[in-house]
C-alpha cells in the first residue's frame, strides 16, 4: 500500500505570504519556509507585521480569492490520484487554503487554523501538532503505508527524512545544499517519474 504526501505551497500553489507582500508592497513578508527554518519564530514575526501595519484576516483573503494553482499543478495532480492516494501536508492554515484546494479537486489536506478575533485582526495560530507532517508520515508508517514524500522547503525536510521515498521540488538552492540527500527536480514530468521510480509498484 502507497501514498504520496506532498507539500502545498511552493509545490501546488504559490507561496500566499509571497503573493500577499506583493500586493501589499511589504517587502518583509516574502520570508518564507524557505528562508527561515523555525516555523514559530517565522509566524510570530508575520503576526508582527500584519499588526504593526493594520492588516486583517480579509485583507489576505481578497489576495488568495484572486490566486491560482501553479501552471500544470491540477493536471499533475489529477494524474497522480490515479494511480496513488494523495494527502496534503501543508504548514499553510485552512483559512487560506480553501479557495485554492477546490481549484485542485478537493485534495486531502492536513494544516493548521488561524485565530481571528472580532475585529479580523489575525491574533495566532493553532497548529495541528508540531512537527505534523513528520508526525502524519510515521502515523502512515504503522498503518503499513508505504510512503513517498515531496517538497520544497526547511520545514518538509523532517517529512522527507521519515517517509520511504523523500524528494524536493522546485527547492532554492540553500536547502538544496542543506539537504542532498535528497533527489530534486523542478518540473512536474520530472516528480511523476522520482515517485513512480521510487514506488515498489513502477519503479
Amino acid at each position: 500500500m502507497e501514498i504520496v504526501c506532498l507539500d502545498l505551497e511552493g509545490v501546488l500553489v504559490p507561496e500566499i505570504w509571497i503573493a500577499f507582500a506583493e500586493k501589499t508592497g511589504i517587502e518583509a513578508l516574502k520570508r518564507t519556509t524557505r528562508d527561515e527554518p523555525d516555523y514559530d519564530a517565522l509566524m510570530q514575526y508575520r503576526l508582527d507585521l500584519l499588526r504593526e501595519n493594520n492588516l486583517k484576516m480579509s485583507d489576505i483573503q481578497d489576495v488568495i480569492s484572486q490566486m491560482a494553482p501553479l501552471e500544470g499543478a491540477r493536471d499533475f495532480l489529477g494524474q497522480l490520484r490515479e494511480d496513488f492516494q494523495v494527502v496534503i501536508l501543508s504548514d499553510t492554515f485552512y483559512e487560506f487554503a480553501k479557495p485554492l484546494m477546490r481549484q485542485l479537486d478537493l485534495p486531502t489536506l492536513f494544516c493548521h487554523r488561524l485565530l481571528v478575533d472580532e475585529t479580523d485582526a489575525v491574533v495566532g495560530y493553532q497548529l495541528r501538532l508540531a512537527d505534523h507532517k513528520r508526525k502524519a508520515v510515521e502515523a502512515f508508517a504503522q498503518l503499513n503505508f508505504y510512503t513517498i514524500a515531496a517538497g520544497d522547503s526547511y520545514n518538509d525536510t523532517s517529512m522527507l527524512s521519515r517517509a520511504d521515498v523523500g524528494v524536493l521540488f522546485n527547492a532554492p538552492e540553500n536547502v538544496r545544499t542543506a539537504f542532498p540527500q535528497f533527489r530534486t527536480t523542478t518540473e512536474y514530468d520530472g516528480l511523476m517519474a522520482l515517485i513512480k521510480e521510487g514506488s515498489p509498484r513502477f519503479g
